[in-house]
This record gives C-alpha cells, structure tokens and sequence, in this order.
C-alpha cells in the first residue's frame, strides 16, 4: 500500500522538490500552502510537472485547529514541515511572527502527532543558522548560537522535535541544512538574487546589482539532493538530527566570481567595505556596488558543514559541485529572462 505524505510549505522550493521525489516513489502527497504563496507555489509546482498529482490545501501553521483536522483527514504516515518564515534579514522586523511560523508552528504540530496516537513520522527543517558564529565546521555536536529572530526560532523547533522524540517516543528528526539552492531559489536569497541580477544586466535590462556583504561565507549545495536527504531520515531506523552539507565554504564574493565566468564575464574588484566595487573588465562598466542597509544587524561571518553522519548513517550523497549549482542558475536565469 503507497504511503501517505504531507508537505507544509509544498509551495517553496524545497517543498516542490520533495514532491516530486515523493511522487516519484509512488506516495500519495498533500501539500499545505498559505494564500499569498500560492501564485508561485503553483509555478514552481508547474515547472516540476507535478501539480496534477498533488493533493493541495490552504492553511497555516498558526491555526492549531485547521491543522489538527487536516493531518486527522489525511491521515498521513509522513509530515515534513518545511514552512517557514524563511528570511533572516526579515526575521528582525516581523521576530513575533516569525517566532509564532518558525517555533510555535511546529510545536503545533508536534502536539498533533501526540496527541493522534504518535505513529506519524515527523521531519523538522532545522537551519544551519542557529549555530551562529560558532566555530566551523559545525557538526550535530556543535552548541547552537543563534544570532537573529529566525535562528531563535528556529533553535526552540529544532530542541522541541528532539524532546517531542524522546519524551513521547516520536520518530521526529530534524534536519539540519546548510544552504541549498536551484532555480527554483526565491529571489530574496542572494544566490538568485545574484543570477537573476547578472543575467537581467547582460540583456540591458538592469544597470548593476546592490549587494551587503560580499565575505560572508556559507555552505551551498544543491536543493534536490537535500530533499532527498530528507526523506532518508524518515526511512532511518531511529529519529535524530542530521546535518546536510557539502563541507566547503564560498564567499558571496565567490558565488559572483564564479557566476561572471559561466557568462564569460571578467571583472575587477575596487574599493574597500562599503564603496567596493565590481567592474566589467571589457567594458569598464560597474556591474555591482555595496548597499550597507543589505547588511544584517548581526552578521554571521562562516557556516560551513560536516556532512559525515548523514553520510554514513543515511547513506546521503551530494550530486552538483559548487561550480555546477552557479552554472545551472545562471543559465536557467538567463534562459528565462531570454525567453521574456
């Protein structure tokens, strides 16, 4: 009998990519979206083939009661909670809200699966955020250090699920993902930020591209195969937390670097801090400046991960090297804008 899955936040890309992966294991899937998202929910489902075969319904992670009829109408084998306020820098403006998506929801959840009788596997979409500026790399042992309304939040979901496993006996994991990105990114991360930025500058339809800080280093790898790392927690004999990484870190300034040369570009840096600059180098033109508001009231200098657990218990492997995820979402985000 195909199981049962329910995908919180199927709207964003992680939840269209485990979608897909999902229905390609032959699951049933539901999937909650909130209102406003779904207009691009539907396109980044619709651009996965997949939105035919999906079960979809509004609600939100603040509503206990829509919640607990939902999950007691599909009466899933598997949730992934993978909604979320998903923004740091927002997270300073809006921290209530964001506490009340980011902890609270989950806990909601949580007490669902208690309460229905705890045969439902649960996964939590912990972040890489909450370790803060502790040292890299960061390890499931690392002590957590969150640094914005976002990572607290997400630091009280992530001790909520472990408690939830071993106080109830849940198999209720969480996964901690470092950065992971495709074409399907929303183009509030830098990463898409960057592509889509490059690519619209290249058809003249954008003079340059303001960016915060350029040293900030991250762990990117590729979203299919974190969703994948997912799914592989909830098949594990026994619940944990995970860190999904590739162990290398890059600079924004790299992520750019590495972005100019799939479009053939050349450019030289200029300038220190705030009056740095990028310029092409063929034409002499400046294609990136500094805006210090992009800069996060507290920074996080370096999160780079140690992926050998969920590698040796999981058996998770990663896909797409650093170079290959910049070339692919630049040439996608060309293609696109091309195509407008």
């Amino acid at each position: 009998m195909p199981k049962t899955a329910l995908i919180t936040g199927i709207a964003g890309q992680d939840g269209a990519y485990l979608a897909r992966l999902l229905l390609e294991k032959g699951y049933t899937v539901h999937g909650t979206t909130r209102r406003s998202s779904m207009p691009q929910g539907h396109t980044r489902l619709e651009a996965l083939g997949v939105i035919d075969h999906l079960h979809l319904h509004e609600s939100e992670l603040t509503e206990a009661s829509n919640l607990q009829r939902l999950v007691g109408r599909v009466a899933p084998d598997e949730i992934y909670n993978l909604a979320a306020q998903s923004h740091v820098a927002t997270s300073f403006d809006v921290p209530i809200y964001t506490t009340d998506i980011n902890a609270l929801g989950p806990l909601r959840l949580l007490e669902i699966v208690r309460t229905m009788g705890g045969k439902c596997r649960f996964y939590q979409a912990s972040t890489s955020e909450m370790f803060g500026n502790a040292p890299a790399p960061q390890s499931e042992e690392t002590p957590l250090n969150p640094r914005s309304p976002y990572a607290a939040a997400k630091t009280l979901a992530h001790h909520a699920t472990l408690n939830y496993a071993s106080a109830f006996g849940l198999h209720a994991s969480s996964g901690i993902l470092f950065n992971h990105e495709s074409p399907l990114r929303g183009i509030g991360f830098v990463t898409r930020k960057v592509a889509r930025g490059l690519a619209h500058i290249a058809l003249g339809r954008q003079d340059k591209l303001l960016l915060g800080n350029l040293d900030a280093v991250r762990d990117w790898g590729y979203a299919p195969d974190y969703v994948e790392g997912m799914w592989r927690m909830l098949q594990h004999d026994s619940p944990r937390s995970f860190v999904l990484a590739t162990g290398e870190g890059h600079t924004v300034r790299d992520f750019v670097e590495a972005a100019c040369r799939s479009m053939d570009w050349s450019i030289a840096w200029s300038g220190e801090g705030e009056h740095e600059i990028a310029i092409d180098t063929k034409t002499g033109r400046t294609i990136i400046t500094i805006d210090p508001q992009l800069y996060r009231p507290l920074e996080v200098n370096k999160l780079v991960g140690d992926p050998s657990l969920a590698e040796r218990e999981l058996g998770w492997t990663r896909s797409v090297d650093f170079a290959q995820l910049v070339d692919l979402m630049i040439r996608h985000d060309l293609h696109e804008a091309t195509a407008r």
